[in-house]
């Protein structure tokens, strides 16, 4: 097989509109010393400052501007190595596809493992989220393989608007303090958790809504094609 299953991408974003002609032009600007891989290594980069930089958030919270910083830098990496292999007509399928989301699945594990680092976000409900990410994560790549469909979008929701968000909440963690209102919630009388840890258990619930929806509705549609098969006696 000298090829990767041919599939649809289907990446219906929000900001698919303003991302897709920016990440063009990016690519086409790009110097010749930048290449797909060079792309990859600098998403890796910005995943490991925005965890260390978390991390930092316990000295001092500044940090989390430079956290944000990080995302930047991740989606400007993680977006472009793709799409500078296709505009140079230099893409290797099977290598890109591989590379590219295990080095996701890494990437994810340092930023949400930073999250819980931080005073913010109890690391329990960061890893709850991380959870929930890496199911989505699993069926996207299942359901490529399954029936050719390569979504990275669900309710005009994709990596770079989780980016957006992941940036709204460090802005407002920074300007809210560790414990805004001392607005906490005792959970079984065991947990305590704040507005903060709220916010990440939302999102995690919604990534499992998504996750859970799709994944019976496909499903579905797969045991209408394949329905169930009588067993043949053997003669």
């Amino acid at each position: 097989m000298s090829e990767l299953k041919p599939h649809q991408r289907v990446n219906d974003i929000l900001l698919g509109p303003l991302e897709r002609p920016a990440l063009r032009w990016l690519a086409a600007h790009q110097p010749a010393w930048a290449t797909p891989d060079t792309m990859t290594i600098i998403g890796v980069i910005g995943a490991a400052i925005t965890m260390l930089s978390y991390g930092l958030s316990q000295l001092d919270r500044n940090y989390l501007w430079l956290a944000s910083l990080g995302f930047v830098i991740n989606w400007y990496g993680d977006s472009l190595d793709g799409t500078l292999a296709r505009h140079r007509h230099i893409e290797r399928p099977r290598y890109g596809y591989y590379i590219d989301h295990t080095i996701d699945a890494v990437t994810q594990i340092m930023i949400f493992v930073g999250l819980g680092s931080t005073p913010y976000v109890d690391m329990r409900v960061a890893l709850f989220c991380l959870i929930a990410y890496m199911l989505l994560s699993v069926l996207v790549y299942v359901r490529t393989y399954t029936v050719g469909h390569f979504q990275l979008s669900y309710g005009k929701l994709g990596p770079t608007e989780v980016r957006l968000i992941a940036i709204s909440l460090n802005t407002f963690m920074y300007f809210g303090g560790v414990d805004p209102a001392n607005l906490t919630w005792n959970i079984l009388g065991r947990f305590e958790l704040n507005i903060y840890d709220g916010i990440v258990l939302f999102i995690a619930a919604l990534l499992v809504y998504f996750f859970t929806t799709s994944w019976l509705t496909q499903m579905h549609e797969l045991g209408k094609l394949e329905p169930p098969r009588t067993p043949t006696k053997e003669s």
